[in-house]
C-alpha cells in the first residue's frame, strides 16, 4: 500500500516537475480567481464579479509598479511571477470593491505586500509574508479590512483540489494537514465554550463542516503557510510553525485594534521560523566546473560567508537571465560536497541536447561570476544514529549520496546506482572509497570498478532483483533519489522495506 502510495505521488510530482513551484502557484491561483468571478455571476459567492475584477486589477497594478520600482533602484532581476502572486493571494483575502473610497485602501494593501519584501528583510530574505503584511497594515489603517472571503463553501472543492496540487509540487502536504487539524481543534474548542457560555447547544457535525468550509483555512494553508520563503528548512521546524500558526488562528487573541488571527498568526509563525533558522541568501562565486560523465556536469563555488547544512540537502540557486521558460530562473540543486569541504561548495547537473533556458543560462557561467542561493533547504537526510540503510540513485540523483557517505561511517550502506551506460556513473571513484557496498545497474560493466564496488549487469531494476542485490531489504530504511517516473517504477521493488523515504529530482 505504501509503495503504490509513494509511485501515484511520484508520478503526479513529475508532471507537476514540469512548472516551477512559483508557475504553478501563479496558475492556481488565476484558476481559482477565474472560478469565483464564475460562481459571482450566478449568485454561488456574494460578490460583484465587477467587484471582484477591479479588485484584481488595482493590486496587479499595484504590486506590479511597486515591484518594478524597487527592482530598478535595488538592481536585482525582475520577478513578474511573485509580483502577481501577491496580488491574487491579495485578492482572497481583502474586501473586494470598484467604489472610490475602497480602491486606495486595496492599492495600499498591494503597495505595502510588495513593498515589505524589500523593507522587510534580514541578508537579503524577505522574512514575512507578503499578502499578509499588506492585509495587516489595510486593517490597522482602517482604510480597508481583511475578509477572506475565500472562506465559502461553493469555494472549498476548488481551493481543495487546486492547493493540493501546489502542496504536491512543494511538498508541504503534511506540514499543512497538521495546520488544518490544529486549526480544527483549536476552532471547535474554542465554539464549544463560547456555545456553553452562552447557552446555546451546537451541533458537531455542523461545527466541524463550519470550521473547514466556512473559514479561511484551507487557502490560508495551501497558499500562504506553505510559501517557501517564509517556512524554515528542516521539516520538524515546519511541523512546529504549522502547530503554531494553527492554534493562534484557531482561537484568535485580542491586542486591542487587532487579533491575532489569520493573517497576523501567520505573520507570528513567519517570525517563528526566523528565529528557528536564519534567513540568509548565500553568495556564491563560481571556481570551476568540470565534466564528471559526458553529460553530468559538476560545479564547484566558494561560499561568500559561512553557512550550515546537513548532507542530504540542497539549494536553491538563481541565475538570472533573459527570457526564461515556464519554470522560471530557479533550480535545486543537491549539495555533492560534505560540510567539511567548506567554504567550496559542489554541485552537479545534467547537461543534455535540448536544455531548458536555465541550463543554457548555467552553461554560460563563468569562473568568478557570483550567483545567489536562496538558503539551504531538505530533510532528505540520514539519521544521525547509524543504521542499516540502503540507498538507490538512478543518474543524477546520486549526488545526495555523494555528500551522505562522505560525511559519515558508510559499512552498513548499500548503495545500488542505475544507469543509463557504464560512463553515466557519476562519482563512482569517490563512493568507492566511502565504505559502503556499491552495486552498479548499467546495461555494460563500467571499467576499472574501484573497490568495494560489484556490476550487478544491465537488467531493469525490479522486486526480484533488489531482493537478490540485497536479501537483508526487510532490515533497511530505504532512500531513494532520481526522476520523479523512475521512482515511480521502483516503488513497488520497496515495499519490503522497513520505511522507504524519496527524493524527487524533476528536471532542469
Amino acid at each position: 500500500m505504501i509503495a503504490t502510495l509513494i509511485g501515484a505521488r511520484q508520478r503526479v510530482v513529475a508532471q507537476l516537475g514540469r512548472l516551477s513551484m512559483y508557475r504553478l502557484t501563479l496558475y492556481a491561483l488565476l484558476a481559482l480567481a477565474a472560478i469565483a468571478t464564475i460562481l459571482s455571476t450566478v449568485g454561488a459567492v456574494s460578490l460583484l464579479p465587477l467587484d471582484i475584477l477591479a479588485t484584481l486589477a488595482v493590486l496587479m497594478l499595484a504590486t506590479l509598479c511597486t515591484d518594478a520600482v524597487a527592482q530598478a533602484l535595488l538592481r536585482v532581476p525582475r520577478r513578474i511571477e511573485s509580483s502577481l502572486i501577491t496580488a491574487l493571494i491579495l485578492l482572497f483575502v481583502v474586501q473586494p470593491g470598484a467604489n472610490p473610497d475602497q480602491i486606495g485602501g486595496i492599492a495600499l494593501a498591494g503597495v505595502v505586500a510588495a513593498a515589505s519584501k524589500y523593507v522587510l528583510v534580514w541578508r537579503g530574505r524577505h522574512l514575512l509574508n507578503p499578502a499578509a503584511v499588506g492585509a495587516t497594515v489595510l486593517t490597522i489603517t482602517g482604510l480597508g479590512f481583511s475578509a477572506w472571503w475565500v472562506g465559502t463553501p461553493a469555494m472549498a472543492i476548488p481551493v481543495i483540489v487546486l492547493g493540493l496540487l501546489v502542496l504536491w509540487r512543494t511538498e508541504r502536504i503534511r506540514v499543512v494537514l497538521l495546520f488544518v487539524l490544529v486549526y480544527a481543534v483549536v476552532s471547535i474548542l474554542r465554539f464549544s465554550v463560547q456555545s456553553a457560555a452562552a447557552g446555546l447547544a451546537v451541533e458537531p457535525g455542523a461545527m466541524l463542516t463550519s470550521v473547514l468550509l466556512q473559514s479561511p483555512v484551507l487557502f490560508l494553508g495551501a497558499f500562504m503557510l506553505s510559501e517557501p520563503l517564509s517556512m524554515p528548512s528542516r521539516r520538524w521546524q515546519q511541523l512546529l510553525v504549522a502547530l503554531i500558526v494553527g492554534a493562534l488562528a484557531g482561537w484568535p487573541i485580542s491586542l486591542g485594534i487587532i487579533t491575532l488571527g489569520q493573517e497576523r498568526a501567520l505573520l507570528v509563525g513567519n517570525l517563528l521560523a526566523a528565529v528557528l533558522v536564519a534567513r540568509a541568501g548565500i553568495r556564491l562565486s563560481l571556481v570551476r566546473r568540470r565534466a564528471v560523465t559526458p553529460t553530468v556536469h559538476e560545479l564547484t563555488f566558494r561560499a561568500r560567508r559561512p553557512f550550515r547544512f546537513a548532507p542530504g540537502q540542497y539549494l536553491e540557486l538563481q541565475v538570472p537571465h533573459r527570457r526564461p521558460d515556464s519554470r522560471g530562473t530557479r533550480r535545486e540543486f543537491s549539495i555533492v560536497s560534505t560540510p567539511a569541504e567548506l567554504p567550496f561548495v559542489r554541485i552537479a547537473y545534467r547537461e543534455t541536447e535540448r536544455g531548458s533556458s536555465y541550463k543554457r543560462a548555467l552553461g554560460a557561467v563563468q569562473p568568478d561570476d557570483v550567483l545567489t542561493a536562496t538558503g539551504v533547504w531538505g530533510d532528505f537526510v540520514l539519521p544521525a544514529r547509524e543504521a542499516p540503510v540502503l540507498l538507490i540513485a538512478a543518474g543524477i540523483g546520486v549526488t545526495p549520496f555523494v555528500a551522505q557517505l562522505g560525511a559519515r561511517d558508510a559499512a552498513d550502506a548499500v548503495l545500488v546506482l542505475v544507469a543509463s551506460s557504464a560512463e553515466e556513473c557519476a562519482y563512482l571513484r569517490e563512493l568507492g572509497g566511502s565504505g559502503a557496498r556499491i552495486v552498479v545497474v548499467a546495461p555494460d560493466r563500467p571499467a576499472d570498478l574501484p573497490s568495494g564496488a560489484e556490476w550487478a549487469g544491465g537488467a531493469r531494476l525490479d522486486a526480484a532483483l533488489l531482493h537478490a542485490l540485497v536479501p537483508d531489504l526487510d532490515r533497511r530504511h530505504a532512500w531513494i533519489s532520481g526522476p520523479p517516473r523512475l521512482i515511480a517504477e521502483l516503488a513497488p521493488a520497496l515495499r519490503g522495506a522497513r520505511r522507504v523515504t524519496t527524493d524527487a529530482f524533476a528536471g532542469y
